[in-house]
């Protein structure tokens, strides 16, 4: 195998393989939307209490989940460097499979929390998928592949919870029971179709010291223009992460809506992410390369969070939303960028780094964007209910800065 002829090299084949991928990845988006319609009841149904409690209790999971990938994003992006892809997805899967199980009978909130830990572990596996299809892409074909990313997560940001919430109504153990199923057959699927894309050739040692983030990032920082681009990545994210922290608040403290609307616009947002990401991406990197699509995306959300800082309008809000997921051309063609600068026996710890930041960026910007929306709309004497959509709008002022000071890396025309 050698860059110009990925692996796997029939069509049919290589076509299996992305799509077990696509699947993976889709249901590592789902998993988490699947069971948020059940996880108010089933916190008190284990511990008891208020729903403001459960609320906290729910805090904690999500945020331990998070830390799970952000430590994990660069060890399996590293251990799939060294043993390969394949078995780091399917233990992986596995892993996820039985995790899912747990929950469905788990008695105590101490079980719940362990299986959040277990659970974020098995997710860094985005990771090591990325990775896979830095392996199989041309360099060329890197930043339009890497946008199927970005539409996996879409599909399964729509469907997950949308899933979920009629499952719910079964019991709340019933949601678990389902992304265990979902997984075992993905396993299955896996099993048969997935190629190993690791050969000797770009086979790396594993090194503790270098799979942990902050060794994974100073190693990778030497390479040229990286540093620079791990920040914009963790920027970029840390101001989109503004739509699923403050987006149901901000809905109903500016226009009114009830539960069916918000849920009904994030999903309207989730198809148009999916279109963006795994359709449209293409041809505007051919008309604009890696660096114009960044720029045009960049400058496109400013205008869209300003927009949003100032609608007062819901109906018109609505009509805006699909629209708002334009802009989400910057992450696939950033990774594009990224992988061309890295060895392809970097390719899994690179993009662990690139989790690792999204993940601090999932740790951090739901805590900023909730208090900057609860100043402006809680007794500061200025109701600004898209005061979090301003903040997103100066981060993008501060994303193009720091993309457009670097030096020039060479791109796709």
């Amino acid at each position: 195998m050698t860059v110009t002829d990925p692996a796997p090299a029939e069509p049919a084949a290589r076509k299996r393989a992305i799509t077990f991928i696509i699947i993976t990845l889709m249901l590592d988006a789902m998993g988490i939307g699947l069971i948020l319609p059940v996880m108010p009841d089933l916190i008190r149904e284990v511990e008891g209490g208020t729903l403001g409690t459960a609320a906290l209790w729910g805090g904690v999971l999500a945020t331990t989940f998070a830390v799970m990938q952000f430590i994990f994003g660069p060890i399996l992006g590293s251990l799939s460097d060294r043993f390969g892809r394949r078995p780091v997805l399917l233990v992986s899967l596995a892993v996820m499979t039985v995790d899912y199980l747990v929950m469905a009978v788990a008695g105590s909130i101490w079980l719940l929390f362990l299986t959040r830990v277990i659970g974020g572990i098995t997710a860094a596996t985005q990771s090591t998928a990325a990775a896979f299809i830095a392996d199989i892409s041309k360099p060329e074909e890197k930043s339009a592949n890497f946008g199927l990313i970005g539409a996996a997560f879409g599909l399964g940001f729509v469907l997950g919870p949308v899933i979920g919430g009629l499952l719910g109504e079964l019991g709340t153990r019933a949601p678990f029971y389902a992304a265990a199923a979902l997984g075992a057959l993905n396993l299955l699927f896996g099993y048969y179709v997935l190629p190993e894309t690791v050969t000797d050739r770009i086979r790396r040692p594993f090194s503790l010291r270098r799979a942990n983030p902050f060794g994974a990032f100073r190693a990778l920082s030497q390479l040229d223009g990286l540093r620079r681009l791990i920040f914009l990545v963790f920027l970029y994210e840390f101001a989109f992460i503004v739509y699923p922290a403050t987006w149901a608040y901000f809905t109903k403290e500016a226009f009114g809506w009830s539960p069916g609307m918000v849920g009904g616009s994030l999903a309207m947002f989730g198809i148009g992410m999916a279109l963006v990401q795994g359709v449209l991406i293409r041809p505007v990197l051919r008309r604009f390369g890696e660096r114009g699509t960044i720029i045009y995306g960049i400058t496109f959300n400013f205008v869209a969070f300003l927009a949003l800082t100032l609608l007062t309008n819901g109906w018109i809000a609505l009509a805006f939303t699909p629209l708002t997921a334009l802009g989400a051309v910057v992450t696939p063609a950033l990774q594009g960028l990224m992988s061309q600068r890295a060895g392809d026996d970097q390719q899994g710890e690179l993009q662990g780094v690139i989790a690792s930041a999204k993940s601090i960026a999932m740790i951090f910007s739901p805590l900023v964007m909730t208090q900057l929306f609860w100043v402006f709309t809680d007794g500061t004497g200025v109701h600004l209910p898209g005061a979090a959509f301003a903040l997103s709008a100066l981060l993008m002022i501060v994303c193009m800065v720091t993309f457009l000071g670097r030096p020039r890396v060479p791109a796709t025309p």
